[in-house]
């Protein structure tokens, strides 16, 4: 609870970043950091959709990298458009970090790592909301490669519930899973409802 306070709070006072120079930075540097390809799309998400980017100068700044070739683009193994880190990029965000301040490369890079984290997690489990006549089943699914390892309804009164629900499945879902395994297996015919003492 105090560690989300300290992020909140952290977050209020990182206004999003109105400057091409600071977003080069910070581009540069989730790359270095994460050193992994990034889908342009999950990119975009990262550093504009968190507040952390100013629109305007983001397009900018993504612009000027690939020109100046501190950003190559790439396809990944699913045929997704995505961006890798050059040298060039590499050496800016190793030299110009201290440019922009940690509050703001702190929350790029947790930023990104949370949502990689989220997107592993929709592709591990699948949770649709299907109507009743009465209330919702919350039709979750965990997927291996090649089958389901888990495909379980639970039922919700009303959809507010169904997805608040879901989401809380969505927070540790091998958690959930876990529990549910560990349920199953601990499930005993409780001996107390038989009365033997006179036998």
């Amino acid at each position: 609870m105090q560690e989300e306070n300290l992020l909140k709070m952290s977050e209020m006072a990182t206004p999003p970043v109105m400057e091409t120079f600071a977003a080069n930075i910070l581009i540069c540097y989730l790359f270095y950091r994460i050193d992994r390809p990034i889908e342009k799309a999950h990119l975009y998400d990262i550093a504009v959709g968190n507040d952390i980017i100013n629109y305007f100068y983001y397009q900018d700044s993504i612009a000027y990298l690939e020109q100046n070739g501190s950003l190559m683009r790439t396809v990944t193994e699913a045929g997704e458009a995505a961006y890798v880190l050059a040298e060039k990029g590499v050496e800016c965000a190793k030299q110009l970090r201290n440019c922009v301040s940690k509050a703001y490369r702190d929350k790029i890079v947790s930023c990104a790592l949370r949502y990689f984290l989220r997107k592993r997690r929709e592709n591990e489990v699948k949770i649709d909301y299907l109507p009743l006549e009465k209330g919702y089943y919350v039709h979750v699914r965990c997927l291996d490669l090649k089958v389901d390892l888990m495909d379980l309804k639970l039922y919700a009164p009303d959809l507010t519930q169904a997805k608040l629900l879901g989401d809380q499945i969505m927070l540790n879902p091998s958690g959930f899973y876990g529990k549910i395994l560990e349920a199953a297996f601990s499930n005993q015919e409780a001996e107390d409802a038989f009365d033997l003492s006179d036998n």
